[in-house]
């Protein structure tokens, strides 16, 4: 196939076409950002207490009938227990007020005539339209995991698609399901239904997220992939989830807050016009002129003569008979790729487990919940920020090696912290998270420049998959804290200290030009290994004509 880079690098490092394929893009990730954590608040549990049906009873007696707990060192009345109402009403038959019994003496029962709910921040969610509390509490929680259960069928599922019938198609496609799903879901008439539309949900969000992530780093200048992949798409994503509460916080029913998030995918139709497929997909399936149709175009809008013969015939052929099609067992079928794939697989379950598990460990803060959920987006700007300087110039093992030492080291010092020094923990913990979303940042960008065009969906489908797997992982690793409040921490940091040091055996890719085919992938990798001793000329190594040449091209 040659060098799609050498082959374009007349269309320059910026310009129109660039620019604005990058806002595009870039905006479509916003979607993703208020698509993906609306759970938070239509899964929301208001305060609650037993319902107490009985009109003859006095107000005194109504709000006595309910029990008093202790939570968290407060005191508080039970959200699953009440007085018996049998006794309660003969008592208030009797002539008794609640001071003259002593109520903790009295028989209790279950909820058995339901919850009331408080509306002062929730109108309705789904907690309190089924009745999601008590002996039903895990019905949450679950109704969460399915989003992530629909993100590993989708990281499976959409790199061999968007492989095989394009990245657009798989995009726009991905994008219409989403919005349609998200309507359906509002008008549920039951959790398991809920939960079903939910699944599709994740799944087709998963797809939309990775084929724009892979379309961008392939459709994108050198210089904007990087930024592109770093600060572009979670930046926005960030957008997206700062942008939710809000809306959330002026549409505080669950259904119409749902379906005013499928309508906001409207605006997004007018870019199936304006964003083109993947060249370097279209290349490397043999369509030679529909790639150099939209080269030509690009070159046109950023007003820069393209030549006569972009890509060469006879290379395409030759490699389009090599490459037409690719399965899973392809990302598996040589020892070099096969260790490849596997240390990103422990790599991105691991930056999961911990980003994830961080954040489900971290307890409800008091006050406004629309305005914390603001905050907590906030927070993960700056780690986008300096991870995205730091790609520009550092190369990507070291530095992500470095990223999980952070993450993996600070919750392992949890555990060292007197109980008294609660800041001090906390800040420990939240040191932890700011390296695992620098981590998030960096293992993107680093796997899509490991894999070849041929098979990049496909790997990145597959890690992603992995990351799915520690995502539905990270609650029950949190669980185990019930057993001993350090587990978790230890259990994560080992595993991130780990993944850490098999990270240091991938091959590096900064300033190396992306790999096309498999052959090309290969001979990186044994480029790699023997960088060591000294190169090898020969088969399966990268000649020094070939190595200067690459040099010489990245440094112009």
């Amino acid at each position: 196939m040659g060098n799609f880079d050498e082959d374009t690098a007349f269309l320059g490092q910026k310009g129109p076409f660039f620019a604005l394929l990058f806002f595009l893009l870039n905006a479509i990730y916003i979607s993703t950002g208020f698509h993906g954590l609306y759970i938070v608040f239509v899964g929301a549990s208001p305060s609650h207490h037993c319902q107490v049906a009985d009109g003859n009873l006095s107000e005194e007696w109504t709000r006595a009938s309910i029990p008093k707990e202790m939570v968290n060192g407060k005191l508080q009345p039970s959200q699953c227990w009440r007085y018996s109402l049998e006794t309660v009403r003969n008592l208030s038959a009797q002539g008794y007020s609640p001071q003259d019994v002593n109520l903790t003496d009295l028989k209790r029962e279950r909820c058995v005539d339901g919850w009331s709910y408080s509306t002062d921040i929730y109108h309705s969610t789904i907690v309190s339209e089924w009745n999601l509390v008590c002996d039903s509490e895990w019905r949450v929680p679950f109704a969460t995991s399915t989003l992530y259960m629909g993100y590993l069928l989708g990281s499976l599922v959409s790199g061999q698609l968007s492989d095989r019938f394009g990245r657009k198609k798989v995009l726009f496609t991905s994008l219409a399901a989403e919005a349609l799903v998200i309507l359906a879901q509002s008008f549920s008439h039951s959790w398991l239904l809920f939960c079903i539309l939910y699944f599709f949900v994740g799944t087709f969000q998963i797809s939309l997220y990775l084929t724009a992530f892979v379309l961008g780093s392939e459709i994108l200048s050198k210089s904007l992939r990087v930024l592109f992949t770093t600060l572009g798409a979670f930046l926005h994503y960030c957008i997206g989830y700062m942008v939710l509460p809000w809306i959330a916080f002026a549409i505080r029913d669950w259904r119409t807050l749902l379906r005013v998030l499928s309508g906001v995918t409207v605006v997004y139709v007018p870019l199936w016009w304006l964003i083109p497929e993947s060249p370097r997909w279209l290349l490397a399936q043999g369509r030679v002129l529909e790639s150099e149709a939209i080269v030509r175009e690009a070159a046109k809008k950023n007003k820069v003569t393209a030549p006569e013969v972009i890509f060469s015939a006879t290379e395409v052929k030759e490699d389009s008979s090599q490459n037409s099609q690719y399965s899973v067992l392809d990302v598996l079928r040589t020892s070099e790729i096969r260790k490849t794939t596997f240390m990103c697989l422990l790599l991105w379950m691991a930056i999961n487990i911990g980003y994830f598990g961080l954040s489900l460990n971290t307890t409800n803060l008091s006050g406004d919940p629309f305005l914390n959920c603001f905050l907590s987006a906030v927070t993960e700007v700056p780690a986008y920020i300096v991870s995205t300087f730091l790609l520009k110039s550092c190369p990507r093992r070291p530095v992500l090696s470095a990223f999980l030492i952070i993450g993996g080291g600070f919750l392992l010092l949890v555990q060292l912290i007197p109980e008294s020094l609660h800041t001090l923990a906390l800040a420990l913990e939240m040191a932890g998270k700011f390296g695992f979303t620098m981590s998030f940042t960096v293992v993107y960008i680093y796997t899509a420049e490991l894999y070849p065009t041929v098979l990049r969906n496909l790997g990145i489908g597959m890690c992603s998959s992995a990351a799915r797997i520690g995502s539905i992982t990270a609650p029950y690793v949190i669980f185990l804290g019930t057993f001993n409040k350090y587990l978790p921490y230890i259990l994560m940091g080992s595993l991130t200290i780990t993944s850490s040091i098999a990270n240091m055996f991938l091959p590096e890719t900064f300033e190396k030009v992306l790999p096309e085919t498999l052959e090309q992938m290969q001979k990186c990798k044994s480029f790699i290994r023997r960088d060591k001793h000294g190169l090898e000329e020969g088969k399966g190594s990268i000649s020094m004509k070939e190595h200067t040449a690459g040099n010489k091209y990245m440094n112009e």
